[in-house]
């Protein structure tokens, strides 16, 4: 496959990889993840001024109006970073909503906020009992006394909802709870009567919350969408976030395989490098063909995300978020074994690496989850 980023594309990766070289050291990763709110506000507002907030943004919201070869682009970067950032929470998620469902007065009110570092977003869209179906939905939304709605139930894992200042919640207003129709999205304040979040830290270092919605009143406004037929808005925007999430995967490997090389060279065992033993060669070698793989993929399912074929665009995003666990994992275990001992503590940045993949390969279904799905297609 021949895939070439245009002169702006290269630009912008130059200028994110520079951003990456200059901020993102381990160490002050280490102190972001340890205080409040959980990485550096500094940041926010350069990315914002760089125009990073709206590349998926249309230009007449103040975005730069990019598209998935973009948000590509960046999220490789920052997956090579560990960026601690809110951007795919609220960029690729909660602004792909409302790019794709809102209203033109609520994305002329939401959008350009959130393209200035203004405004956060959040997607609640996990619960508790559910699986990885998105349509998979027990909050309910109902009418009541007149045209306002009132949510009920909870959500879980919800990335970057300390910080954001309005979430993305989806209920469902009519049929059971597996069925496809009758779910809607609704933007709930932060601080909104009956809404109560429990923030943690997650195992990568990032923040969610768990959060319980009791009562919290919806007007009309606030509904995104059709509020019964919300789903395919949100398996769309899933598929580019998912292609998102295996560019961010990419990035952590190639780091992990950039490392796990120079430990070969620098380490010495029986008087010469561990990499001069042909095993350990020929377990490096399978890393880095691992990590191509799952490149080359990540290219696949970027490109499909034009593709009006909706079978071959689940099936390439699937491909390639079923390659990006598998590797990911692969490359990690083989990584921390090629280190010994030391590849399990905090001081060396494979761990950290690792864990960042652990955690992508769950997000928005695990790799024998796009696997099942890919065969079903």
């Amino acid at each position: 496959m021949n895939f070439e980023l245009s002169e702006e594309q290269r630009l912008l990766k130059d200028s994110a990889e520079r951003f990456v070289r200059e901020n993102c050291t381990l160490d002050r990763r280490r102190a972001l993840v340890e205080g409040e709110p959980g990485y550096s506000e500094i940041h926010w507002r350069q990315m914002a001024e760089l125009g990073w907030l709206g590349v998926n943004v249309p230009e007449e919201y103040g975005g730069t109006g990019g598209g998935p070869a973009e948000t590509m682009v960046l999220m490789e970067a920052f997956g090579a970073g560990l960026v601690l950032e809110p951007f795919f929470p609220s960029v690729v998620l909660g602004a792909g909503l409302v790019e794709m469902a809102g209203s033109a007065a609520q994305k002329a009110a939401i959008l350009p906020a959130v393209v200035a570092g203004d405004l956060k977003l959040a997607f609640a869209w996990v619960e508790p009992r559910a699986g990885y179906d998105l349509f998979d939905v027990e909050t309910t939304a109902e009418r009541r006394g007149g045209a306002d709605y009132v949510i009920n139930g909870a959500k879980g894992v919800v990335l970057g909802a300390a910080s954001a200042d309005r979430l993305v919640v989806s209920a469902r207003t009519a049929g059971g709870s597996r069925d496809p129709r009758g779910i809607g999205l609704f933007l709930v304040d932060r601080d909104a009567s009956g809404l109560k979040l429990r923030g943690y830290r997650t195992v990568d270092g990032l923040r969610a919350a768990e959060v319980s919605l009791d009562n919290v009143a919806a007007g009309e406004d606030a509904v995104l969408g059709d509020p019964e037929n919300a789903l395919p808005v949100m398996e769309a925007v899933a598929e580019r976030a998912v292609a998102a999430l295996c560019a961010e995967a990419v990035g952590a490997m190639d780091v992990i395989v950039h490392d796990t090389a120079e430990y070969l060279k620098t380490r010495k065992q029986f008087g010469r490098p561990i990499g001069a033993f042909q095993v350990l060669q020929h377990r490096f070698t399978d890393m880095l063909m691992a990590s191509e793989e799952a490149r080359s993929m990540m290219y696949v399912a970027t490109l499909r995300l034009a593709e009006r074929d909706t079978v071959q665009r689940a099936k390439a995003v699937s491909g390639a978020k079923h390659l990006a666990g598998r590797h990911g994992r692969f490359i990690g275990q083989t990584a921390i074994q090629l280190h010994g001992g030391m590849g399990m503590t905090e001081e060396m940045a494979v761990a950290h690496y690792f864990k960042r993949l652990t955690m992508i390969d769950v997000m928005l279904g695990d790799e024998a989850y796009h696997l099942n799905r890919y065969a079903s297609l």
